[in-house]
């Protein structure tokens, strides 16, 4: 399924089925597109390839003025490390085009790849479209044969196979950052219903779903408040923890959401969240979601990483009264990127040592602290420069270590290219059962059809 005749399909199917798809609505994205916060620090630009005995040698400077394109998405420091890396390579420029929508971002990738030439060298591939180019190992440069077999024991491994062919032996990209979701949650609305505000003691008594369940209730029960905030972010939070694959197979790319036990208890649970009434009736990136975020109307919020930036900008009232704790049972992850080289760039070489450089350690901590983008690089956990960033608006923790906690639990998960649209069909039914008051097995069964004739017709 894999090189040219699947790069066809896959385009066709891109352009026909899931070109004005953003990721996932969010759902394995990064829909927040730059909202993502932090401080600026400065770090030295070491070599490309930090000159240790297991890495390749750096390539020999060009003689000749080059100039890499590169495409950027979202809100990166990118920009102030590419003049880093240019102070140090003189003859090295470094031409960058970023965009917020990465619907357009990818699609203008699908364009250049089909016509054969405007590929950037340096592209920067958001996850949630992943599968609509990963086979296509005729357009992209495989950064094994660059040097990238020789630091993937830097990177956590979900992440790096996230980005890897089925057998390993391509690698479309380096990895960014990464996007681990957690238990965001209201201090002060918690303490108020008598709950504990530590975040280790909240994290324990939530740590399952059925206890969180359980609390749940109980809290809405003596407060009248829905104790957390959206259906579809308690559907995303089951549905990750899949083992391996959600609503397609990675094998041969069938549907089996239907037969997949943890999209069924997803569905199930939201269900019974919707009907006890503790999931709160707000529609994801609404006015009123975001009002109801600064005001305390809810308890919890399940998000990623980089959702500390909405509840920022939404909530700047909630300032100092929210804290986060893991996720119950696991973790999943929601969004985060990579870099990869399209084939018709004419200098490989240069454009790898500059993004493996630019993905390093030190360059992934400043990313964090600058942008708030967390790292991939699982050594930086326990880097006392990376633990020891502490938030004020999350009350002087630090949040660091909460998401280092969270992105150790993460397991690979596959979402497929027809994801986006499949989601869709099961959301519109929880829609329909907290709306309507409509059946849920019904709801589901109607769910499940949808879903059959898209995968049948694609």
């Amino acid at each position: 399924m894999r090189g040219k005749q699947r790069f066809g399909m896959l385009l066709l199917g891109a352009l026909l089925v899931i070109m004005l798809a953003a990721c996932s609505s969010g759902d394995n994205g990064n829909d927040a597109n730059g909202d993502n916060g932090g401080a600026n620090q400065e770090t030295p630009a070491t070599g490309a390839n930090g000159g240790t005995n297991n890495e390749p040698a750096p390539p020999e400077e060009p003689e000749e003025q080059i100039e890499l394109s590169f495409w950027t998405l979202g809100n990166t420091n990118y920009e102030e490390l590419a003049e880093q890396w240019t102070a140090e390579h003189p003859n090295v420029k470094i031409s960058i085009q970023n965009t917020g929508d990465q619907t357009a971002h990818h699609n203008n990738l699908t364009t250049a790849l089909s016509a054969g030439s405007g590929a950037p060298d340096i592209f920067m591939l958001e996850i949630g479209f992943m599968e609509r180019f990963i086979g296509a190992e005729d357009k992209f440069y495989n950064l094994n044969e660059l040097g990238a077999e020789a630091i993937k024991s830097k990177y956590l491994d979900w992440k790096w196979q996230q980005a890897s062919s089925v057998d390993g032996d391509f690698q479309i990209g380096l990895p960014t950052d990464i996007a681990p979701t957690v238990a965001y949650y209201r201090t002060d609305v918690a303490g108020a219903a008598g709950l504990p505000t530590d975040p280790a003691e909240f994290g324990a008594m939530i740590d399952t779903w059925d206890k969180f369940a359980t609390v749940a209730a109980d809290f809405t029960a003596r407060t009248g408040k829905p104790f957390t905030d959206l259906k579809d972010l308690v559907y995303n939070a089951l549905r990750d923890q899949a083992d391996g694959e959600i609503y397609y197979s990675k094998e041969d790319g069938s549907f089996i959401g239907d037969t997949n036990p943890q999209v069924r208890e997803a569905y199930d649970y939201t269900v019974k969240g919707i009907q006890e009434g503790w999931i709160g009736n707000w529609a994801l990136w609404s006015p009123e979601w975001g009002q109801a975020t600064n005001d305390g109307g809810f308890a919890v919020m399940f998000g990623p990483a980089w959702m500390n930036g909405n509840i920022k900008s939404n909530g700047p009232d909630s300032a100092g009264n929210w804290a986060i704790a893991q996720l119950p049972e696991q973790a999943g992850n929601w969004g985060g990127s990579f870099l990869s080289l399209p084939r018709e760039g004419e200098h490989p070489e240069e454009a790898y040592a500059f993004i493996e450089w630019l993905v390093n350690e030190e360059n992934q901590l400043e990313t964090f602290k600058s942008k708030g983008l967390m790292p991939s690089t699982p050594a930086l956990f326990e880097d006392e420069a990376f633990t020891s960033y502490t938030d004020d608006f999350f009350g002087g923790q630090a949040i660091s270590v909460a998401y280092g906690e969270a992105a150790v639990s993460v397991q690979p998960v596959y979402y497929g290219p027809l994801h986006d649209q499949t989601d869709t069909y099961f959301k519109d039914a929880l829609q329909n059962v907290m709306e309507k008051g409509s059946d849920p097995q019904a709801e589901w069964e109607n769910a499940v059809q949808k879903a059959k004739t898209l995968a049948a017709r694609s």
